[in-house]
């Protein structure tokens, strides 16, 4: 087996682990640090809107022009009063963007640009978009998103309860929040691209999210019936068991998330790859931290709010006291008060931890 997946099998196992949930408090502050950050981006540089949202026009040529891209840069905003976006196509030619024009506008850059280029006018293709095909698309992401969101609460209402729901949708919050705010902050284009990976990542930071969820209801089945672990303890094992796998799927979905960025977009110069796969990028980050280090942690503040579960907390802590002022290990008491046949056995395992060993570190299936 390999050393990655030895070390899954073991925090599956809950012979070593990171405390997750104990360092809670560090995890918030650090989200809440970003979080201010990408909000203050939004607020200060604001989105840099495609022309599908604000409305122009898109000069292209197949002909090589006589000028650099920094040149035809600097000749397309002389001609057109506005930041223009120009980039070198496969075949030599350029694309250029410019927002905010209208047609009459756009014919006087068409012949202007044909003079600064070198390029015949008759071979330069000009389109016009109107702002309010991106207003749709704008008015139906966000119709989507909303629809999205309150579906999700719905689901995991009911297939788990309404606190995992409330922790998913502040993970959700979060992702977009984060994502938005480096648009803002790298100054990327914001395009219908843009939108679609945003949606994208909500579907894989919820499914990451599920996972462990999933683990964390199969864990604290019964737990009330037992006075060995606290619902934190299951929940810090439910994230170390799926931990790997978690890590291995985000690891494997940024590879080509990163080629399309990195390579295509920086290397190659294909700027039209960046309106997405940043979104992607910085989504599937954002979505793959959220699931392990707030959506859990989450519940699990939430979960110990119930009186049943603050008085489980309180009986195992005064058991666990009474236990070593005794000088005897809390498996020495003999707690046979186990799960129902055919769950895991939780544990709340820390970095360097192993069980303690004795007939109690058994599975719950073999006490028959």
């Amino acid at each position: 087996m390999s050393r990655l997946g030895n070390l899954g099998a073991r925090l599956y196992r809950g012979e070593v682990g990171y405390d997750f949930i104990g360092n809670r408090k560090i995890w918030y502050g650090v989200s809440i640090l970003i979080t201010i950050t990408a909000i203050l981006g939004l607020a200060v540089s604001g989105l840099n809107m495609g022309i599908e949202f604000k409305g122009g026009a898109v000069f292209t040529t197949d002909t090589k022009a006589k000028v650099s891209v920094s040149q035809a840069h600097e000749d397309a905003v002389a001609a057109s009063g506005h930041e223009a976006i120009v980039q070198e196509l496969g075949g030599g030619g350029l694309r250029i963007q410019i927002t905010e024009v209208d047609t009459a506008k756009a014919d006087q850059i068409k012949t202007q640009l044909s003079k600064d280029l070198g390029v015949p006018e008759s071979e330069i293709n000009a389109d016009l978009v109107g702002p309010s095909w991106g207003e749709q698309i704008a008015n139906k992401a966000w119709s989507g998103l909303g629809i999205f969101m309150v579906l999700v609460v719905v689901y995991l209402a009911i297939a788990f309860e309404w606190r995992m729901a409330v922790a998913a949708l502040i993970a959700l919050i979060h992702d977009i929040t984060i994502t938005v705010g480096v648009y803002a902050l790298v100054g990327f284009e914001v395009t219908p691209g843009t939108v679609i990976g945003l949606l994208t990542i909500l579907g894989y930071s919820l499914y990451d999210t599920v996972v462990v969820f999933d683990s964390l209801k199969e864990g604290t089945h019964g737990i009330t019936k037992q006075t060995r672990w606290t619902y934190s303890e299951i929940a810090n094992r439910s994230i170390n068991g799926t931990l790997v796998r978690s890590i291995n799927t985000t690891v494997v979905a940024l590879l080509p998330v990163a080629g399309l960025l990195f390579i295509g977009g920086g290397v190659l110069g294909a700027g039209m790859l960046n309106d997405i796969s940043l979104s992607l990028f910085v989504g599937l980050a954002a979505g793959a931290y959220s699931s392990i280090f707030i959506a859990t942690p989450l519940v699990a503040d939430l979960k110990e709010r119930e009186p049943q579960i603050k008085a489980l907390k309180k009986r195992i802590l005064a058991k666990r006291a009474a236990a070593a002022a005794k000088g005897e290990s809390v498996e020495d008491e003999g707690d046979d008060q186990a799960y129902d046949d055919g769950d895991a056995e939780p544990a709340g395992a820390v970095v360097g931890q192993r069980r303690q060993p004795g007939g109690h570190g058994r599975s719950p299936r073999n006490r028959r």
